[in-house]
């Protein structure tokens, strides 16, 4: 009999980073939930799982700093993507009224997501902000005055009552997570790579570095910066583009790429995420 695929993810159960990870891998893997972003990254790392699952971006509140931070660092290989839409509730403890609620807690980048909706709906209440909406929810099983927004999955895993549905502000929004591994993939035919670039101090570095991909014709899908942790106000640069690194043109790329710039470090190519 196959051992079932293990995997990891930012957790405790009832987080969207756990149901990233059975849209990738199916409800017969074995999950291990993972106190922070740091965690799953070591123990992918350390081989204890076979992949990890971490959140790397919202379509309205950006980049998740903590994920890119860790690519800085780790070794282990970006092997795929999921794109998951976020739908947020609002969350309480069954029997718990709406006008009993004085606090609102949530992950910190789930709070941002509703804003508007809670100046809106409970303006004077106490924002707490939690690792996780997961670990939200928890705090609500033992307090009606705390509400907690999180998805539908852990309202299901905490036996919690849904007050209210979709009450994000943005009804498009959705979050890219990033599926991990310590090894790389094949080409699939239709692959994104994503690298990190260090530039010396210099003008001009960002027009050096796009110039290649603009003489090759490689479609970028997203490009940011982050501080350098080696120096004071030097940055690197995270960039998406279109194409695998076993590729003719995306190995050129690289060629011209190592000839403009102090260090590449690639973080993986793997197939484009495609809903269902």
């Amino acid at each position: 009999m196959n051992e079932r695929v293990k995997v990891a993810y930012l957790g405790p159960q009832g987080t969207f980073s756990q149901a990233a990870a059975v849209n990738q891998f199916g409800n017969d893997c074995d999950l291990r939930d993972c106190d922070s972003i740091d965690d799953v990254f070591s123990i992918v790392a350390s081989e204890e799982v076979d992949y990890g699952v971490v959140p790397v971006e919202n379509s309205t509140e950006g980049a998740v700093n903590n994920t890119q931070d860790c690519l800085i660092d780790s070794t282990v290989q970006i092997v795929g993507e999921v794109i998951l839409p976020i739908q947020h509730c609002l969350l309480t403890k069954p029997g718990a009224e709406t006008n009993e609620i004085e606090k609102i807690a949530s992950h910190k980048q789930s709070l941002a997501q509703c804003r508007n909706w809670i100046q809106q709906s409970f303006p004077q209440a106490e924002l707490i902000e939690c690792p996780s909406n997961a670990q939200a929810a928890k705090l609500v099983l033992g307090d009606n005055s705390i509400a907690a927004i999180a998805g539908s999955l852990a309202a299901k895993v905490y036996g919690l009552s849904i007050r209210q549905e979709q009450i994000q502000d943005q009804h498009h929004n959705s979050t890219r997570f990033l599926v991990l591994a310590n090894h790389s993939t094949e080409s699939s035919g239709n692959d994104k790579t994503s690298v990190l670039i260090y530039t010396e101090n210099r003008p001009g570095a960002l027009f050096r570095i796009l110039k290649p991909f603009e003489s090759l014709q490689v479609s970028l899908t997203k490009i940011e910066t982050r501080p350098a942790k080696n120096e004071a106000w030097a940055y690197v640069f995270f960039i998406d583009f279109e194409g695998h690194v076993n590729d003719e043109t995306i190995i050129e790329l690289f060629r011209k790429l190592v000839a403009c710039t102090a260090e590449i470090k690639i973080l993986g190519s793997y197939p484009i995420f495609v809903s269902s």
